[in-house]
């Protein structure tokens, strides 16, 4: 689940990330009130969206006064903000984050993600702050430097004076840098985040360090666990299509070709989005219905698929374990008749009980195109979706 960024500052402070002075603003009023508040001087107005690259796409702007922060966020709020992560259309700005001005000396970088190949969590520090740190990865990825968190141990205090060595600190910002890495990595634990990224961190003038930036996402399969931070949640920020499968333990995520994928596990998915491509198509979306769906999930799930207008035909993915294949032919059957689906669909399923499952699609009356194996099925669906 992605926050907003003064919702992850939040976090932050609340574990001794130092963070600047701001406040959330709804109006133009609101912010030139804020701005009055944090001394009358100079302010930054931040567009508040769930993505980055804000600032080149004119939704940053640094003012000085309380009347020149209501002029920005009057210009701000309401605009559709565009991206390199929002796509052309732009996401809608309805909020801004107006906090007190820094005098800064260095901008930096430092973050923490889960590192599946080690088991561990890694944190990562780079002198190369304030810029894409995908862009840094790829072009100068010897710039970005790496400490491997044992679980059973915590973060050591070695590792994050390595770090703050390597970032080119000394004196007593190696100190101030080890105690923020201490109470960021705090942070990540505490909330079971998957990423948390500080982008700045700055070094202001006067030698403190400060998270000018904040980027928190945390762990969907975590939030049971903490009541708290559901409520971080901005349903205007996510995809209507995503909410609404959320709402049936789905895993449904947008994308803009025109071929439906209804699959059972990730990795299949994955593969069955690659060899749609690998036959000459684009995959519409990525549904996972899960190990376990029922026949109601099952007709759920196509009746998402078909309130994407760009859907022009479906491939049905499924391995038959604990999810049978006789009752995902129940509730495609189900879904077809009762929503009155007119793409066309593909349907390859191996696994338990795929001869019944077969029998029941065959007996249906239905127009359903059948394949045995990916490639066949990618085929097929790829002409149709063509109209061939």
């Amino acid at each position: 689940m992605k926050i907003h960024e003064y919702q992850g500052k939040s976090i932050l402070a609340s574990h001794g990330v130092p963070v600047p002075r701001g406040f959330v603003a709804h109006t133009a009023e609101e912010a030139r009130a804020h701005a009055e508040t944090l001394g009358g001087g100079t302010v930054v107005v931040k567009a508040q969206i769930h993505a980055g690259g804000r600032g080149k796409g004119g939704g940053v702007k640094v003012v000085g006064g309380p009347d020149a922060a209501r002029a920005a966020a009057e210009a701000i709020l309401g605009m559709m903000l565009v991206t390199h992560q929002t796509g052309p259309v732009g996401q809608l700005v309805s909020c801004v984050l107006v906090e007190e001005g820094q005098r800064i000396s260095r901008e930096l970088y430092l973050g923490l993600v889960v590192d599946r190949s080690t088991k561990k969590l890694v944190m990562m520090a780079s002198q190369e702050g304030g810029v894409e740190i995908e862009k840094v990865a790829e072009e100068s990825p010897e710039k970005i430097f790496k400490v491997f968190i044992d679980p059973a141990n915590g973060l050591r205090w070695f590792q994050s004076r390595q770090l703050a060595f390597k970032l080119g600190l000394s004196g007593d910002e190696v100190r101030k840098a080890s105690l923020l890495m201490y109470a960021a990595y705090d942070a990540f634990v505490a909330t079971d985040a998957s990423l948390l990224e500080i982008n700045p961190l700055i070094v202001t003038a006067a030698g403190d360090l400060i998270a000018l930036d904040a980027k928190v996402n945390l762990d969907d399969n975590a939030l049971s666990r903490h009541p708290d931070l559901q409520d971080l949640r901005d349903l205007a920020e996510e995809d209507g299509l995503e909410i609404e499968a959320s709402k049936f333990d789905l895993n449904y995520i947008k994308l803009d070709g025109t071929i439906g994928c209804m699959v059972n596990g990730a990795g299949l998915a994955m593969a069955t989005m690659d060899i749609i491509k690998l036959a000459g198509g684009e995959p519409a979306n990525f549904l996972d219905v899960g190990g376990g769906a029922s026949a109601e999930q099952i007709k759920n799930a196509f009746r998402i698929l078909m309130l994407d207008a760009g859907v022009k035909a479906v491939l049905i993915n499924i391995f038959g374990g604990i999810l049978r294949c006789d009752v995902l032919a129940q509730g495609v059957i189900a879904a077809v008749k009762d929503l009155g689906v007119s793409v066309p669909i593909v349907i390859r399923m191996e696994g338990t009980n795929v001869e019944l499952g077969k029998q029941m699609l065959k007996d249906s009356g239905l127009d359903f195109a059948t394949a045995d194996a990916m490639d066949e099925a990618a085929a097929k669906v790829v002409a149709l979706s063509s109209g061939k």
